[in-house]
């Protein structure tokens, strides 16, 4: 995958995505010091602002020579990456996970019951914003937030669960990362007023882009090195997270049985490598791969009766680019 961002191909995007960050960083200012401490913590850090920018691309759909988007887009695409990073509180709880975007996690350096309300205080934020942008954006909105904890919520409930299936594992995939994606792209295209069509369309690319993106961060997750991921080869394993890769290799007829052995509980390190290690020696990780693809496959078809604007192109261009990564086209 090229280095540059897609969205740094349409002129006015980068200005954007800023004018998105003086939002974020506004809208997680509270009257008390150390409140707006804890909301701003990753923000500050930096972020891809990938649902941002989808937010802000779905709204120029319509325009043939984009000068910039509208206030009413920046601030919806605000709304989803609060949404995003009070998620990330929230996860990092529950993973006790002790760093993020290469900073301490907030659980890590202020104590979970902190983080949880800071999470909790963006969420309201994002919910503010949202609400300001009209009654439709707001529904939109909220419907992102319960999607996104019906995701949690089944994943938890199949942690450490050897018999999960897969269509348990793309319920919570469907919640977890690809409705915020979608939603993103709805909100984006309700502000830019394109068609009700052109709005389903966005929805459904920002659905299956993010189905596939999240198998692709599955994958890489049991064959990326630890420096390629800032955390351990096969982390989800250890934290009994068993995505599609392991759900394949569980049934493979030759070490199925040894990886169930394993897995199905808490393990340590050298266990860890040895599951990991099981599931790369059978077509786990290329039958993953396939579906990831089908998944972006979908994400270019659901395109192509937008119009052919600078905007669409740079969509067409992420869909193109998340099939083309290394692990997808080798």
């Amino acid at each position: 995958m090229a280095d540059s961002s897609p969205f740094d191909l349409l002129g006015c995007l980068p200005d954007d995505l800023r004018r998105v960050e003086k939002e974020l960083l506004a809208a997680a200012a509270a009257p008390d010091e150390f409140v707006t401490e804890l909301a701003r913590h990753l923000i500050a850090a930096g972020g891809k602002l990938v649902r941002p920018g989808f937010c802000l691309a779905s709204s120029l759909v319509g325009e043939p020579d984009p000068l910039g988007s509208s206030d009413a887009a920046v601030k919806g695409s605000a709304s989803v990456e609060l949404v995003h990073i009070g998620s990330l509180y929230h996860d990092d709880v529950m993973d006790e996970a002790t760093t993020r975007r290469s900073v301490p996690s907030v659980n890590a350096q202020w104590g979970n019951l902190r983080a949880i309300l800071a999470g909790d205080y963006l969420l309201g934020r994002a919910s503010a914003l949202a609400a300001s942008l009209g009654a439709d954006i707001a529904v939109l909105l909220a419907e992102a937030i319960t999607q996104l904890c019906e995701g949690q919520i089944i994943e938890l409930e199949n942690a450490y669960d050897t018999g999960r299936s897969e269509r348990r594992y793309e319920q919570a995939l469907s919640g977890k990362t690809a409705a915020l994606l979608s939603i993103s792209c709805r909100i984006g295209a309700t502000v830019g007023g394109v068609s009700r069509a052109a709005v389903d369309a966005l929805g459904e690319f920002g659905f299956s882009y993010g189905m596939a993106f999240q198998i692709v961060d599955d994958i890489l997750d049991l064959t990326a090195t630890e420096s390629q991921l800032g955390k351990p080869t096969g982390n989800d394993l250890a934290e009994g997270t068993y995505t599609l890769p392991v759900i394949r290799a569980l049934a493979d007829p030759t070490v199925g049985d040894e990886l169930r052995s394993i897995l199905g509980r808490p393990i340590d390190a050298a266990e860890r490598d040895r599951a990991a290690a099981l599931v790369r020696s059978t077509t786990g990780v290329d039958d993953a791969r396939e579906t990831a693809r089908t998944w972006a496959d979908k994400a270019q078809a659901a395109l192509v009766s937008l119009p052919d604007t600078p905007a669409t192109a740079v969509l067409r261009l992420a869909a193109d680019r998340l099939i083309e990564t290394p692990i997808l086209s080798g």
